[in-house]
This record gives structure tokens, C-alpha cells and sequence, in this order.
């Protein structure tokens, strides 16, 4: 029965996103089927394979243990923060050392990538599979593959040259795209809190889905004579390939690794400080609500608006509640608010497989409010006036299209985990 629901879910999200299509007629439905075949394959063989499991499991340790590296820096310098486990005195580790301090080296072990030309050309040669597979234009999927490394705004900052090039609807299809992305960088910061193998299962699938759901949404047909790619750069600096200064010559090393650990240190300071407010703004609300009844909360309120969609995941009433308001708090403040609220239980017990599996699924991406800001301010500035207004004009697009592609990557990812 819960199966059944589960797959009706699938469908009725699907359906939400064709009833709110900007143009249903131009819906490239060859392109749509393969995409979805495609992401039901990777999420069947990510989560019912052992050899599936083995490589998400595999990447999931490789992020850990980059963490476990990014302790011995942080012992040195802050031996009371770290537990003895990895060197240090504390008796515990609190957010900021588990999860957010490790970014000092995965952020720039990335962009290292970027600056030998590594991490550039896996995602031009992923992208064009991509494209070639799905049919979608090159640039779209490249663009999906590019934020899946570096993240939104970076992603946009080294895809200048590009969306300065295209139409205004292609940017806004950009747009709703980057609602749904993560980035690489982070994802050992997710793995310390939530079940590794299920955030490196939803990396992919989120992909997949955006261009799903921003095809239906928003489609838009591209000539082939401005189906092409442009250039990209490093993601900690947004300059142009391979962090070329302005004199054409490439940036020094140092100088580039130097910008990059600055990068990663602001990037630290960025959601520190979000999670702090969201989560002292939301235990003001709180507070306020309950001046006039003493079960009204944020989380309450919340899992009313978001229970049918939750439901629909394949939960029993009860779970799904629950599950609806961490789907709400999520939306309204930002993943790492919830996962840092469930990180002590989720691997234990008092959480199915199957719930796990969707929850963690549902939390790994950066769909939010805020993150429309973020999003929008980038397009400004890069892109003309007309560009920009189109963008704040469809800001519940955006949102529509990050809550769907959440929701329909939990519910595929949910089908095969029970």
C-alpha cells in the first residue's frame, strides 16, 4: 500500500510541474521520458545493487576520511575543539569543528582541481554525455553537471561568458536550476551529520531532476546555432579557464590557493551565521505563536502546509507529519538547520529505512527561500536589466521548481529503499 502511495506521489509531483508549465506545448516529452528512465535506473542500481552501494558507499568514506585529514589541521590550532579520537582534548565536538571547519580543505582541494584543468574537464565531457543522452541543449547540461561540483553562485560566476550570451529564458531555466544544486565542497560537512550513502545518492538524481522539472516548468527550444559552451574558471575566484588574470598569463599558484582558503573561510562564516539567525528567528516566531496558543509553533504550522506532499512519500500518518516539518523548516531556513536537529537519531532506530532514505535525500540540496536571494543578486551582477527583472519576476518559480525537484528525487530515491 505504502508503495502504491509512494508512486503516486512520483506522479503527482510530475503533475504539479506540467499544471505550472510556462508553456505545455513546447514540453519536450521525448527528452522528459529519457531523463526520468535514466534517474529511475541510478536510483535503482545506487540503493538495490551491492555494487551500486559499494561505490556511493565509497565516495562516502572518501569524504569522510578527507574530514578526518581536515582534523589534524584544526587540532593544531585548536586542539580543545577535537575530540581525542583525532587528537585533540575536547570532550565533544560541537557544529562549527564536525561539520564546517573541514571546508578549509575540501574547498580548496577542489579548486586545485579547477586549477590543473581536472575538475574543468570532467564536467565538459560529463555534460556533453549528458546532453547527448537526454537530448537536452549543451549548455543546460553542462551547466547541471558544473553546479553539482562547484555550487549556484560559483557556477554562475564562472558561466559569465555564457549567460551574458543567451536569451533571457535560458537564464531563467539557469535560475531554476540553481535552486536545486549543492556543491562538492560541502559534502563532507553533510556526511558527518546525515547517512553518507543517501547524500551521494541524491547528488545525481537532484541533476537529473532539475532538468526534469525545469523542462516542464519553463521549457524553452535552443537553435542549434546558439547551442554551444563557453569557457569556464576556477570556483573559488569566478575568474575565467583556468584562473587567468587579466594580462592572459595564469595566476600563481600560491596566489590562487591563497584566495581559495579566503574563499572557503568567508563560505564558513556564510553559514555559520545563517544557521544562528534562522535558528534563533525561528525560535522568536515560536515564541510569538505561542502568546496565542500554546501548539502553535513554526514546526506545527509548517507540517500542516507540507503533510500531503509528505504523505505522499509513502509515510504512515504519523511519520509523515514529523517528516512534514522538517520538509518546512528546511525550506524556510536551510538544510544544515535540520540536519544538525536530527543528526544524534538518524542512524538509530527511531528511523525506518525508508524514512531515512527520503529524508536525507529531501534535505540535500540548497533549496530554500534565502537561497533565491543568493541566486538572484548573483544574475545581477552578470546579466542586463531585462534579464535581471524576468528572474525577480518568477521568484516563485524558483522556488516551485527547488521544492520539486526535492520532492521528486525523495520520492524515486524512496521507491527502492523500504
Amino acid at each position: 500500500m505504502l508503495v502504491a502511495v509512494n508512486i503516486l506521489g512520483v506522479i503527482v509531483y510530475l503533475a504539479i510541474a506540467f499544471l505550472f508549465s510556462k508553456n505545455k506545448k513546447k514540453i519536450n516529452w521525448k527528452s522528459t521520458a529519457i531523463v526520468l528512465v535514466l534517474n529511475l535506473v541510478l536510483a535503482w542500481f545506487f540503493t538495490s545493487f551491492s555494487i551500486g552501494q559499494d561505490i556511493v558507499k565509497g565516495a562516502a568514506d572518501g569524504f569522510n576520511w578527507l574530514v578526518q585529514v581536515a582534523y589534524q589541521g584544526i587540532v593544531f590550532a585548536l586542539p580543545n575543539w577535537v575530540t581525542p579520537q583525532f587528537g585533540g582534548t575536547a570532550k565533544s565536538m560541537n557544529f562549527i569543528t564536525s561539520s564546517l571547519l573541514p571546508i578549509l580543505l575540501v574547498v580548496p582541494m577542489f579548486d586545485i582541481l579547477t586549477y590543473i584543468g581536472v575538475l574543468p574537464w570532467i564536467i565538459k565531457w560529463v555534460g556533453r554525455g549528458l546532453s547527448f543522452i537526454t537530448g537536452q541543449p549543451k549548455f543546460e547540461s553542462f551547466f547541471s553537471v558544473e553546479m553539482m561540483f562547484l555550487g549556484n553562485t560559483e557556477a554562475l560566476a564562472v558561466s559569465q561568458l555564457q549567460l551574458k550570451s543567451m536569451r533571457k529564458e535560458r537564464n531563467l531555466t539557469l535560475a531554476m536550476m540553481s535552486m536545486s544544486c549543492i556543491t562538492a565542497s560541502i559534502l563532507g560537512a553533510y556526511t558527518q551529520m546525515v547517512p553518507g550513502q543517501f547524500v551521494l545518492t541524491a547528488v545525481p538524481i537532484n541533476i537529473l531532476n532539475a532538468i526534469i522539472v525545469t523542462n516542464m516548468l519553463n521549457p524553452v527550444e535552443v537553435a542549434p546555432e546558439e547551442d554551444t559552451i563557453a569557457k569556464i574558471g576556477g570556483s573559488g575566484s569566478g575568474a575565467e579557464a583556468e584562473a587567468v588574470e587579466d594580462n592572459g598569463k595564469k595566476e600563481p599558484f600560491f596566489s590562487f590557493l591563497g584566495d581559495s582558503i579566503l574563499g572557503a573561510g568567508r563560505l564558513i562564516l556564510i553559514i555559520a551565521a545563517n544557521v544562528i539567525a534562522f535558528v534563533a528567528l525561528a525560535a522568536l516566531i515560536d515564541r510569538i505563536l505561542e502568546l496565542f496558543n500554546p501548539w502553535l509553533s513554526l514546526e506545527h504550522i509548517l507540517g500542516i502546509i507540507m503533510f500531503p506532499f509528505a504523505w505522499l512519500m509513502g509515510l504512515n500518518v504519523h511519520d509523515a507529519f514529523g517528516f512534514a516539518q522538517y520538509m518546512g523548516t528546511k525550506l524556510v531556513t536551510n538544510e544544515f538547520v535540520v540536519m544538525g536537529k536530527i543528526a544524534s537519531t538518524i542512524n538509530t532506530n527511531a528511523f525506518s529505512d525508508h524514512y531515512r532514505a527520503i529524508l536525507t535525500v529531501f534535505l540535500t540540496s540548497f533549496a530554500n527561500f534565502s537561497t533565491t536571494g543568493m541566486i538572484i543578486g548573483c544574475f545581477k551582477g552578470i546579466v542586463d536589466r531585462e534579464n535581471n527583472e524576468l528572474i525577480s519576476k518568477n521568484v516563485g518559480y524558483m522556488l516551485l521548481s527547488g521544492i520539486l525537484v526535492s520532492l521528486l528525487s525523495a520520492g524515486i530515491v524512496g521507491l527502492f529503499v523500504w
